[in-house]
């Protein structure tokens, strides 16, 4: 299911490339200093990574779950 909410894009744009994207674009956020983007970028990755585990480990165990199934049959 998608999150309607869900960030799918970071990027550092000038005000002309938010002009020239026009109504491409559903939320701005302007960053009044460009330094921080990079922690910001990097709290972006790990919680990406975190996801990933997560739904990993959830798929990890599904598969043993049907496994287990199907060697009781």
């Amino acid at each position: 299911m998608s999150d309607p909410d869900r960030i799918v894009a970071i990027g550092l744009l000038t005000q002309r490339d938010v002009f020239a994207l026009g109504h491409d674009l559903s939320r701005v956020y302007p960053i009044d200093e460009a330094p921080c983007f990079g922690a910001l970028l990097g709290a972006i990755d790990d919680a990406d990574r975190a996801f990933h585990r997560e739904h990993d480990a959830r798929q990890m165990h599904a598969d043993q779950q049907i496994k287990v199934a199907t060697q009781a049959r």
